[in-house]
């Protein structure tokens, strides 16, 4: 659905809010209806239609001036239809689905936001460098190639090295998604991320932090977490077709039949947010519980990128 990016809070509690008007709203409709009390039933359903209303359209609004087309035009007509005909019910059953799918949304997208900011709070900020024989502790990005380092028991490697002294051993589980631990040599390359799961060792750097693995990680899960899922873009680009066909579908069928409930009711069906939103909630929730392993989701256009420059095995959904 198109949104404009709003803070993840304010945009979860109004949604929050505007579901349980749904729901209320509904459910106080229901009760009037069935006391035999009608019309309050009808009033009490156009206004949670009219409420429901208010987010969709400024989403929508917001779209056409960024030149966005999007599906969420075909809800706001059958909304404002269902008002204009006395279909209030109908109105406020698509206020409900709207809020639901839009709550669910960002519900999945806040688990998502945590998981995926306790991977980025892994990433180290200070390290431990030699300067003539004695530490000195410094941020991550005052480190040069060439620069010797200490890695203490439970840090994480700051940047790409070569160990230089004994044996190390490293939990590289949020590289790899190998969750037993692995042992390097004096000599051995070294990855940025893992964590010192044994003792103390020195390390030699020979990349700078934003050259490292895991910086080149943290860039791409950022960059993950402002795109739009495949099948929401495939939903905007196909709009253009798809909501003139629904209109002329609609008028058709108010042409023939001398009804506009009939293409309201062509509107309330062409309705397709819980289509659209159906794939990104997957897809949020299968990114949450990957992160929360230590494991990057990325599409497919990134997989031989990622492969090739860090050697990094990895989920693509």
């Amino acid at each position: 659905m198109a949104e404009a990016k709003r803070p993840l809070r304010a945009r979860l509690t109004e949604s929050n809010l505007f579901l349980l008007t749904a729901v209320v709203g509904i459910v106080v409709g229901g009760a009037l209806w069935f006391s035999g009390n009608r019309d309050a039933a009808g009033t009490a359903w156009a206004i949670t239609t009219a409420i429901g209303l208010i987010p969709i359209t400024r989403d929508v609004v917001g779209g056409i001036l960024r030149r966005e087309a999007g599906v969420d035009l075909i809800a706001v007509l059958a909304m404002a239809g269902a008002l204009a005909f006395g279909e209030s019910l109908a109105g406020a059953v698509i206020a409900l689905m709207l809020s639901s799918g839009r709550s669910l949304e960002d519900f999945a997208d806040g688990r998502a936001h945590r998981e995926l900011s306790a991977l980025l709070a892994r990433a180290p900020r200070t390290a431990n460098r030699y300067v003539d024989g004695t530490l000195e502790q410094v941020p991550v990005e005052a480190l040069r190639p060439g620069d010797r380092l200490l890695v203490r028991p439970g840090e994480v490697v700051p940047v790409d090295g070569v160990l230089v002294s004994g044996r190390a051993v490293l939990d590289e589980s949020a590289l790899t998604g190998e969750s037993r631990p692995v042992e390097r040599e004096q000599g051995d390359a070294i990855r940025s991320g893992g964590v010192n799961a044994g003792d103390s060792f020195d390390l030699r750097a020979i990349a700078t932090s934003e050259g490292s693995t895991y910086a080149g990680i943290v860039r791409l899960v950022e960059e993950a977490g402002r795109q739009k899922a495949p099948f929401v873009r495939m939903a905007d680009r196909y709009a253009l077709i798809f909501i003139p066909v629904t209109l002329v579908i609609a008028g058709g069928a108010w042409l023939v039949t001398g009804d506009p409930v009939r293409a309201l009711a062509v509107l309330v069906v062409a309705t397709p947010c819980p289509l659209i939103l159906a794939a990104p909630i997957a897809i949020v929730a299968g990114i949450s519980q990957a992160a929360r392993r230590g494991i990057i989701v990325r599409s497919e256009e990134h997989t031989s990128e990622l492969q090739s420059r860090f050697g990094i095995s990895y989920a693509v959904f």
